[in-house]
């Protein structure tokens, strides 16, 4: 069986239709590459669109800032990778009049651009003969030739890279990754995929050894850490509130938070309004205190479970430096936060 040959045709009976697809232009697919990194198609795509309109050209991306950016980003995580766009974007923009690297090797030396970005920009772009390896290429591979390496470990990817590029068609390299990739995300599904209606059901290894649900090999799960966060929504006579920029190295780096109480497990009022009375806003007499969410919010990420809690505090008098609703809406939060307010504060 001609694996390449099978495999790009079933992908122009398939194909999404999807607005990278529809461009060679290194600036949209390297945005579109960007957003889809640890990102469901279906969650990156309004911000695609979004980033497109705000930002049609590399220049216009550069030319915002951070904050702008950032608030574009705000939901899609990973807010490390919108500020190496951003900084990446200046450096096309400004050193490179707006050009992107036309080879993989020099795609490589932008910021935030590791081996999958480099080599997707260099096929889909250029057509360069570099095989694209992200998750989906790694489980079909590993299932169609039976591979048993594990996909974390430091030579999975130099490995896989060097069988896609066995496999790939040189004259046409951008259909033929773009095939693997799609074919991994629709029918090669991580969990039960219908291997009934496979066109490699007749060829592929691990189907034949009932090895499906076994690749790829994956190592276990990093340890999460839980984090216990407490909010501390203030509102003085104005309705003017305080927030403060995550400076510090780590989660949310320069997006915006309220004033914020870490503690080392899940506390109740009494802790958290001593904590508020001894340690918080000396100017101004506290009023009230209220346990907005009695029951944590847990977030997500992909190392540590947040538990949040967000308490309303009500003061006296006008609060230095207070900021308002309508400035609140412009600047970038976390989703998590930026939901509360959408629901309970900005009402």
């Amino acid at each position: 069986m001609n694996f390449s040959k099978v495999l790009t045709g079933w992908y122009i009976e398939n194909i999404r239709d999807l607005p990278w697809r529809k461009t060679d232009n290194p600036y949209l697919i390297w945005l579109s590459e960007i957003m889809l990194q640890q990102t469901r198609v279906a969650q990156g795509m309004p911000y695609f669109l979004s980033f497109t309109a705000n930002f049609p050209t590399v220049f216009d991306l550069a030319a915002a800032n951070e904050e702008q950016v950032l608030k574009l980003w705000q939901g899609l995580g990973y807010y490390s990778r919108a500020r190496n766009l951003h900084k990446t974007a200046q450096y096309v923009a400004n050193e490179l009049s707006g050009k992107f690297p036309d080879n993989y090797n020099d795609l490589l030396k932008l910021k935030g651009v590791g081996e999958y970005t480099a080599a997707a920009i260099a096929s889909f772009s250029y057509n360069e003969a570099v095989p694209v390896v992200d998750g989906n290429v790694f489980r079909v591979l590993s299932r169609y030739l039976d591979v048993e390496t594990e996909i974390a470990s430091a030579s999975a990817k130099k490995e896989f890279a060097a069988l896609a590029f066995e496999l790939m068609p040189k004259d046409n390299p951008a259909l033929f990754n773009q095939a693997i990739m799609e074919f991994g995300a629709l029918q090669c599904v991580p969990k039960s995929p219908n291997c009934s209606v496979c066109i490699f059901n007749t060829s592929c290894a691990a189907l034949q050894k009932k090895k499906v649900n076994q690749l790829p090999v994956k190592s276990k799960k990093l340890k999460v850490r839980n984090r216990y966060f407490n909010y501390l929504v203030v509102a003085d006579d104005n309705e003017n509130t305080i927030i403060q920029k995550r400076t510090a190295k780590g989660i949310w780096h320069n997006l915006y938070e309220f004033p914020l109480i870490e503690t080392e497990k899940v506390e109740g009022f009494d802790c958290i309004a001593d904590l508020i009375k001894s340690e918080f806003f000396s100017g101004n007499e506290i009023v009230s205190i209220l346990e907005s969410n009695p029951e944590s919010i847990i977030h997500k990420l992909s190392h540590q479970h947040l538990y949040i809690k967000f308490w309303k505090v009500k003061v006296n008098g006008i609060i230095e430096k207070g900021i308002n609703a309508e400035t609140l809406k412009t600047l970038p939060f976390p989703i998590v936060i930026h939901n509360f307010m959408k629901k309970d504060f900005l009402n």
